[in-house]
């Protein structure tokens, strides 16, 4: 998988909402925060999640949308949504085919052990289907707060 860049067309994808498929063509004409996340119900997805949430009205303010995705089902992202009041939709890609696409799913080490894992990242794509901005390796705390900057820059 060739690593996307900025001003890239972002990869097309459809996968299963709450509300039902979520298509990258859903979005045209205006800005998309997609961002990765490995796994529901984690402290570190819980705050990023959290966060996203907390900017949900500013990030629509900017004529954006947040999509957050994992692996994880849609019932159990239902359940994560419920169990924290979330107001941002989250996406289900149990196969891996929109993260691999995005190139999240990387080698990931722990405690000496190598496995593949989801690399915490985000895109800003614009209304044309560009990517205009990446962050990978993401530490959640506070990162909601620098994508909605980067988005209102727009």
């Amino acid at each position: 998988m060739a690593e996307l860049d900025v001003g890239a067309k972002a990869p097309e994808f459809e996968m299963a909402g709450a509300d039902g498929p979520v298509r990258l063509a859903d979005f045209a004409g205006k800005t998309l925060v997609l961002y990765f996340y490995p796994k529901d119900d984690t402290s570190g997805c819980t705050k990023e999640a959290q966060e996203f949430t907390a900017l949900a009205a500013d990030f629509a303010a900017a004529g954006a949308a947040v999509l957050g995705v994992s692996k994880d089902s849609v019932a159990s992202h239902g359940k994560f949504t419920a169990k924290y009041g979330l107001a941002i939709p989250l996406g289900s890609d149990p196969e891996g085919v929109t993260i691999e696409a995005y190139g999240a799913w990387v080698e990931k080490s722990m405690y000496g052990r190598q496995y593949m894992g989801i690399d915490r990242s985000t895109f800003v794509i614009d209304g044309t289907g560009a990517i205009r901005r990446i962050w990978r390796k993401v530490k959640a705390p506070g990162h909601a707060a620098e994508v909605l900057e980067a988005v209102q820059s727009l």
